[in-house]
């Protein structure tokens, strides 16, 4: 049985990742499933890989634009009608030491890690009645105190404070708010932390020397813990935070 037959699912940042393995999850559950990412070329690449097209639909837009936010779900109405589970995904990872931060670095991370994913839950609620599923993407770096993820650190922290309070704010409303925390996963963005190559390098052997399970995780990895706070199968699951990092943390 598919646990998200006909539920209607929205995944921002949905074209490359965690966000498109989720969405590829999700379709297979079937779920009616609406991706959005910022890049058009990206996106459309995308949604030609994922079957049951259908019941998918792709959404250009930035989370940080609250009108792109509305747009989204005024075509999410017209198309579906309602929201059942919202995975707010969209983010971005960026590492510099404290010295290096600059007023633009830190406000590209709040206003799509924070404000972004904050309105892109505000804004799905005319349209989630009770037993809705929302699922907002943390990390490991939430309470890891890594050296030079001072910001992105500090968003991911902000993102799991969400997930206590707005499931406090929802539950009355039968709405279940929970955190996914990803710990080295090999995605897209990992390509993206602003590091030079040899630290990368580094960064790469030291994960894979910690982690208990002495790899990096997979965006289905990641996919399937999702999954789970998306549906029944987590009822009486809200306000948790889901910890995906093969270990990473206990050592």
């Amino acid at each position: 049985m598919q646990a998200l037959k006909d539920r209607v699912a929205v995944i921002t940042g949905g074209s490359t990742g965690i966000g498109f393995a989720t969405a590829r999850r999700f379709l297979a559950e079937g779920a009616k499933v609406v991706v959005t990412g910022r890049n058009q070329a990206t996106l459309d690449a995308a949604l030609s890989e994922l079957s049951a097209k259908d019941r998918v639909l792709g959404i250009r837009g930035d989370v940080a634009r609250l009108g792109d936010l509305d747009r989204l779900y005024a075509t999410v109405k017209e198309r579906f009608g309602r929201v059942d589970t919202l995975f707010a995904n969209a983010g971005v990872a960026r590492f510099a030491p404290l010295e290096a931060v600059d007023e633009a670095f830190f406000d590209s991370h709040f206003d799509i890690n924070v404000k972004g994913l904050y309105f892109s839950v505000q804004k799905a609620l005319p349209l989630m009645s009770k037993g809705g599923a929302i699922v907002l993407n943390s990390s490991i770096a939430n309470q890891s105190g890594m050296a030079t993820t001072s910001v992105y650190g500090a968003t991911k922290a902000a993102v799991r404070s969400l997930a206590r309070t707005l499931s406090s704010e929802l539950g009355p409303r039968g709405i279940r708010v929970n955190a996914v925390s990803p710990g080295p996963i090999r995605t897209p963005i990992f390509g993206k932390l602003g590091l030079p190559a040899e630290a990368v390098d580094a960064f790469e052997k030291q994960i894979e020397a910690r982690s208990r399970l002495a790899r990096f995780g997979t965006p289905e990895e990641v996919a399937d813990a999702v999954l789970f706070l998306s549906t029944d199968a987590s009822s009486y699951v809200t306000g948790a935070d889901l910890v995906v990092d093969g270990g990473y943390q206990q050592s």
